[in-house]
């Protein structure tokens, strides 16, 4: 295989048989064209907004995959409903002083967007979404989880390989992931690449909450990931990506001087249990929702 699988999206969102069939072969699904730029641009107009009255200052938490900075804080792991902003490890000078604007520090904000912001539960909310949803399978689906990822310019981070569904599990496992390219993603500014396949090879950790409340990781399968055989998911604005909860993903650092946001939401079947060990956990006047009102 030379490339991940492409298609013009669905105007109905309804995947046809030989996008499953892709979907189920590779893990993953590229959707060209699924939401409009303007809707785009107006998303990220709007998560520039909410970046203007985040003050670094005060709030100085970073997230970083290769260095796991988010472990054991507070601010992190007790995001999964609200709305907060992960600076990039290497958004501070020595003095202290952000190397560039905000928006340009950013790493990510996360991680109930999709339910406590109405621009993002608009997006987020849509007949399209919803069929393309039904079409995989998940017979009571509930957004998890959104983050926007800034990926910005000169200090994006890279994005080690990994899992979802180490950090969303369900049993039996049904978290996907859909992520949509708000500018153009390549391999100049950091796309997200893929090991097609890679999600029949079964979990390789899991991310939980020890009786102590401390997150860990326990290893599954410690057989390393096949060096190379990764694909890139290069996107225009506009496009979805759909990955499988274990499919291997990774992504480069943005060293060029254009930013790559995205969205991503995850979806899991709410049929399934959600162990109280995740750390994605909710309080009880947000329960989950799916694509209705």
């Amino acid at each position: 295989m030379t490339s991940l699988p492409k298609y013009p999206a669905p105007s109905d969102g309804c995947l046809s048989d030989e996008m499953l069939a892709d979907y189920q072969e590779t893990g993953v699904l590229i959707l060209e064209d699924y939401v409009a730029r303007e809707q785009c641009q107006k998303l990220r107009a709007h998560a520039l907004k909410l970046v203007q009255a985040f003050d670094p200052s005060q709030v100085r938490h970073v997230f970083s995959t290769t260095d796991q900075n988010q472990l054991g804080d507070e601010y992190f792991e007790t995001s999964g409903d609200k709305i907060r902003f992960f600076l990039e490890k290497d958004a501070f000078d020595d003095a202290g002083m952000l190397r560039q604007d905000k928006e340009h520090s950013l790493n990510k904000m996360g991680h109930a967007m999709h339910d406590l912001d109405p621009v993002f539960d608009a997006f987020s909310r849509t007949p399209e979404l919803a069929a393309t949803v039904k079409s995989l399978g998940i017979a009571d689906p509930a957004i998890l989880q959104s983050m926007y990822i800034f990926k910005p310019p000169r200090i994006g981070s890279e994005v080690v390989c990994h899992q979802d569904s180490t950090y969303l599990y369900t049993e039996p496992e049904s978290c996907i992931g859909f992520w949509f390219a708000l500018e153009d993603a390549t391999l100049e500014n950091g796309c997200m690449q893929f090991i097609p396949g890679g999600h029949k090879s079964g979990l390789k950790e899991l991310n939980y909450r020890g009786a102590d409340g401390k997150l860990a990781y326990e290893t599954l399968n410690n057989t390393p990931w096949v060096q190379g055989s990764e694909l890139p998911a290069e996107a225009r604005s506009g496009t979805l990506v759909i990955f499988d909860g274990r499919a291997p993903h990774l992504s480069g650092p943005n060293l060029s001087a254009r930013s790559r946001h995205a969205y991503t939401l995850h979806v899991i079947d709410q049929s399934c249990h959600y162990p109280a060990e995740n750390w994605l956990q909710r309080g009880s006047d947000l329960p989950l929702r799916g694509f209705s009102a």
